[in-house]
Order: C-alpha cells, then sequence, then structure tokens
C-alpha cells in the first residue's frame, strides 16, 4: 500500500480543487510530455449506468490528447465482469489509466490485477475493496445510503446454461434522489429509462485481491451521494493510501462535475510519464 507520505489532499472544495489542478497542470501541459506517448485512459461505468455518462469527460480528456476508451460493463458479475475488463485491457499497448464510478470501482480494482501496463487507478464515488469485500457490505458499513431493497425492481432474466437470475433496477421513482440528485429532472427520467441493470447476486460477491495495493491510486469522493455515503467514500479512499479530492456532487460526478472530474484523471495521467 502507498505510504503516507505519498497522499496528497488536493483540495475540500470543488473551486478549489478546479483551481489547484489547473495550476499544476497549466493548459495544454494538461495532457502531458510532448516526447512521450500519453496514456490510455480506459473508462468504465458502474451499474444502473452506461459509458454514455463519461461522455463530457471524454470530451474534455481526448480534447487535451488522451487516448480514451469506455468499454461497456457486462454487469454480471464480479468475477465475470473483471474478466471481461481484463481481457479488454490486454488488447492495449503502452500505459494505462484505469478510471471506475460506483461498481465501476470493484471491477477495475479486480481486472488490473497483474497487468503491468496499469499505472493509475481512479476511484469516481467508487467502490475500492479489499479482498474478501462487497458491494453490500460497504455501501452499508456507514450510514447514509438510500439504496435498499425496497427502492429496486427485480426482474428475473435466463442464463445461458439454463435456470434463471435476477437484476436489479433503481424504481423510477427514487431514481433521481439516489443516483442523480444534482442534474435536471428531464436528464435523471430518460437516465431512470434507460439504466442498465445489474444482477442482484453481485451484491454479495467477494472481491479479490486488490490492485491498489501495487498501483497508485486517486478518488474523488462525492459528498453528496445518496448511494454510497461520502463516509464510506473516505474510509475506502484513506485504506486505499489514494490521493483524495472531495467535491460537492451526487453519486454522478462525472456527470454533474465533469471538469473537476477529468482535472483529477488528467493528474493521474500525468504521474505515469
Amino acid at each position: 500500500m502507498p505510504t503516507a507520505s505519498r497522499r496528497t489532499i488536493l483540495a475540500a472544495s470543488a473551486a478549489a480543487v478546479s483551481a489547484g489542478a489547473l495550476a499544476a497542470t497549466g493548459s495544454s501541459a494538461m495532457a502531458g510530455s510532448p516526447h512521450r506517448p500519453k496514456p490510455t485512459i480506459v473508462l468504465v461505468h458502474g451499474a444502473f449506468a452506461d459509458a454514455s455518462g463519461w461522455n463530457e469527460v471524454i470530451r474534455r480528456l481526448s480534447g487535451n490528447g488522451y487516448p480514451v476508451l469506455a468499454p461497456a460493463n457486462p454487469l454480471r458479475g464480479v468475477v465475470s465482469d473483471s474478466a471481461y475488463l481484463s481481457s479488454f485491457l490486454r488488447t492495449i499497448s503502452g500505459s494505462i489509466v484505469l478510471v471506475g464510478h460506483s461498481y465501476g470501482g470493484v471491477v477495475i480494482t479486480n481486472a488490473a490485477t497483474g497487468n503491468p501496463n496499469v499505472k493509475a487507478l481512479v476511484y469516481v464515488a467508487a467502490f475500492a475493496p479489499d479482498a474478501g469485500d462487497t458491494v453490500l457490505g460497504l455501501q452499508t458499513k456507514f450510514p447514509g445510503t438510500k439504496l435498499g431493497l425496497e427502492q429496486l425492481d427485480f426482474r428475473p432474466y435466463p442464463l445461458p446454461g439454463g435456470g434463471t437470475s435476477t437484476d436489479g433496477y433503481v424504481k423510477t421513482a427514487y431514481f433521481r434522489d439516489i443516483f442523480a440528485g444534482d442534474l435536471p429532472r428531464a436528464t435523471t427520467a430518460i437516465m431512470a429509462a434507460s439504466q442498465r441493470p445489474g444482477d442482484s447476486h453481485t451484491l454479495e460477491q467477494p472481491s479479490g485481491a486488490p490492485a491498489w495495493k501495487q498501483i497508485p491510486s486517486w478518488y474523488l469522493v462525492a459528498r453528496d451521494d445518496n448511494l454510497i455515503p461520502a463516509a464510506a467514500q473516505r474510509f475506502m479512499a484513506t485504506r486505499v493510501g489514494a490521493r483524495t479530492v472531495e467535491v460537492r456532487a451526487s453519486h454522478v460526478a462525472m456527470i454533474s462535475q465533469p471538469r473537476i472530474t477529468a482535472e483529477l484523471i488528467t493528474l493521474a495521467a500525468r504521474s505515469t510519464s
């Protein structure tokens, strides 16, 4: 695990974070040295969402010259989702900055293990599990989450080899308050209608050996998160030894605060050069 001396609290508010990050990176210098290939930034979404949540972050990172990929997270289970992302990462040559939102943090934590090309991990209001941790255990470790069984709709689906499993969707009536309270209602109505479900069994599936024990990490804490309480995020960020930024944002900080999210990812990317 990174030592305490490597931990840098960049700022305590959105304005301070933004100003500090810009001061540290400059303008075009944010993309890193022009004499070195820039790392590929891979953005991984979580449950109840899809890769479109990264659109504005992608625009900002691409505008600064970074190659960016945002693959679909299958949302079928910790082991299979991590194996899928791991295979995806093996198709990328050169350095990688791996970013996860929400349950995507579980996936990057497992998928990056053993891949020497992954040089930095960035958690955006995400689960950063240790070995044996579960999503449900981390989500309920501290009070404050508004997502429980009564806020979910469950729908069965057939398994390829026979039998069925169950998908969980956030009920439309609760979606905005839990997931994206700082976005316009018209936007969150579309997000709720188009959400991608996660297999409900994923909630209690244990995570494996964490990549953050070998890979430097960054963490964006969303203070107004009603899905993963801010206290849980701070706990995970501290345990990881992450360079941490806090921002006033809902669970979807990458949508409501794309500039700050992109700046933090840029700082992680610049550390690889």
